[in-house]
């Protein structure tokens, strides 16, 4: 009888040593974690940030090299501003863009940013000027079903009662 507990008792801990390396493995692996060495510190305002939260990611080219740290409204303008940190090793030029993007229909969100052209290179505390806030997917129902139901109630103008149209 003892020796079956021990052995019990043994399979529970190899059980919780997996389940434990197994979050271990998770956490290092899953590209949520900081940012090691040097980091840029930009800020970017948006008319609107819907979803996005301090944690989400900043991406170039869909490659994770950065989080969003802050967000906040600005008192004067009623703009979202977020504050990005970014790997300190990247040259961001200072004509770069900055967009809220979805990874799915049901995805969270993140920003991308769009490298550009210029010679001048953002400096630390520097601003994303130009910028594409997020594109509201209740809107974009909501107008598309207005326009099916504008369209339906114009289409009919022409028809008698008898569902035929009338002669003019």
């Amino acid at each position: 009888m003892k020796s079956r507990s021990i052995a019990e008792v043994a399979a529970g801990a190899v059980v919780l040593l997996v389940a434990a390396a197994f979050l271990v493995f998770a956490v290092t692996n899953s590209g949520r974690g900081g940012i090691s060495g040097p980091a840029l510190t930009l800020t970017a305002k948006f008319d609107r940030i819907d979803g996005l939260a301090p944690g989400a990611d900043v991406r170039i080219a869909g490659v994770k090299v950065g989080s969003v740290t802050d967000q906040r409204i600005d008192p004067q303008t009623f703009l979202a501003v977020l504050t990005l940190r970014i790997d300190g090793s990247l040259r961001i030029p200072a004509d770069s863009s900055a967009e809220i993007a979805s990874e799915g229909l049901l995805g969270g969100r993140f920003v991308s940013v769009v490298p550009g052209g210029a010679d001048r290179i953002l400096a630390n505390g520097g601003e994303i000027t130009i910028t594409q806030s997020a594109v509201s997917l209740e809107s974009l129902l909501g107008r598309f079903i207005f326009s099916m139901t504008e369209g339906q109630g114009s289409g009919s103008r022409g028809q008698g009662e008898g569902g035929t149209a009338t002669p003019r």
